[in-house]
């Protein structure tokens, strides 16, 4: 049985180690545009200069398991197509091919690999006294205004968004903006229409204007056109509908896991990639055995947002993902963020998920 596994972040890695341990028989190809694991949740340490965010792909893969590098055009009735040429068959596969930023003219998105990549040889070539403005008021702009002010706190970083930090809330959200304060990060709670480091400013819904030598576009957003090209039924956002067991319904050899499945509920991150693509491959593995799958059970545990190298806020929540008042923060809030960090490329890597 051929299994293909298209997207090599924590949910398309870990779906590939697993089926080699639970689905008997499986012949199982990653497909990924390089030959790299990316860390996603390590891109703002990219961006910053103070951690590298990828390893060998080979490094995070079983043996056995058949490594592609190259693009995908689309998903066509039992075959992958390659762009340039070239075609795998397969008798399932797994759609984990994540999110990705969609960013204005003139900034740099720091959501991806090649962007973080940009915006690190960006950042460094700045003279002192520079503006960086930072767009976008979630997890990521957070992460990185707080990592690239640490880093060059020479440089005078801006943060702009509608509402900042508003994926926490009471004493957990004011802990994350006091640290904003300390390291110096001017915040602005507006949208950008306009941007670019040619014109040495952003402009803003409310009608101003910032000045800005480095934009960089921190709002993940969409995830790639696969699904919607391959014909499959896909939500406003792009994102493959699935059923209950996160098969395709328009395809049941395809299931789809991790940012790029419409699972109701479900937010970006790895939190939800690694649940997903774990479950899913126990759908495979029933399925092929004559059993009856299982329902894919949405849970969350908290929200960690890094605010530099020692000090973090992780706020808990219910399973449904609404935020609890309890929170860690400081450095103990650091070291947790860092060991989730670690676990989900050690779970990525073990093929399972906690």
């Amino acid at each position: 049985m051929k299994v293909l596994v298209v997207g090599a972040g924590y949910a398309g890695t870990l779906a590939a180690n697993r089926l080699v341990k639970k689905v008997k028989g499986a012949e199982v190809t990653v497909v990924n545009p390089r030959a790299e694991f990316v860390e996603r949740v390590r891109l703002h340490q990219r961006v910053a200069g103070s951690a590298e965010a990828a390893r060998p792909l080979r490094s995070m893969l079983r043996d056995g398991i058949e490594v592609r590098v190259g693009e995908v055009e689309k998903v066509s009735e039992g075959t992958l197509v390659l762009a340039g040429g070239g075609t795998l068959p397969y008798d399932h596969l797994f759609l984990a091919v994540g999110s990705t930023a969609r960013p204005l003219p003139g900034t740099v998105p720091v959501g991806t690999w090649e962007g973080a990549g940009q915006a690190r040889a960006a950042l460094a070539a700045l003279p002192a006294g520079a503006h960086v403005t930072v767009v976008g008021g979630g997890a990521t702009g957070v992460e990185t205004a707080t990592e690239v002010a640490e880093q060059r706190p020479d440089l005078r970083v801006r943060l702009v968004g509608e509402r900042i930090a508003d994926m926490l809330s009471g004493k957990a959200r004011a802990r994350a903006l006091a640290a904003l304060g300390r390291l110096r990060v001017d915040l602005v709670e507006d949208v950008v229409t306009g941007a670019g480091a040619a014109e040495g400013e952003v402009r803003l819904r409310s009608g101003g204007s910032l000045p800005a030598d480095l934009v960089l576009w921190a709002v993940v957003s969409g995830v790639p056109p696969l699904a919607a090209d391959s014909g499959l039924d896909v939500d406003a956002a792009g994102r493959a509908v699935v059923d209950p067991y996160l098969r395709s319904v328009s395809d049941g050899r395809i299931l789809a896991v991790g940012d790029c499945a419409a699972v109701p509920g479900a937010r970006f991150g790895c939190q939800t990639a690694g649940p997903q693509a774990a479950h899913a491959v126990d759908v495979l593995a029933r399925l092929v055995a004559g059993r009856e799958p299982k329902p894919y059970p949405l849970r969350y545990v908290g929200r960690c947002v890094s605010l530099g190298r020692a000090d973090a806020v992780t706020q808990f929540t219910h399973l449904d993902d609404s935020l609890r008042t309890a929170h860690l923060g400081g450095r103990t809030g650091a070291r947790a963020k860092e060991l989730i960090v670690r676990a989900a490329a050690f779970g990525s890597r073990k093929g399972f998920s906690g």
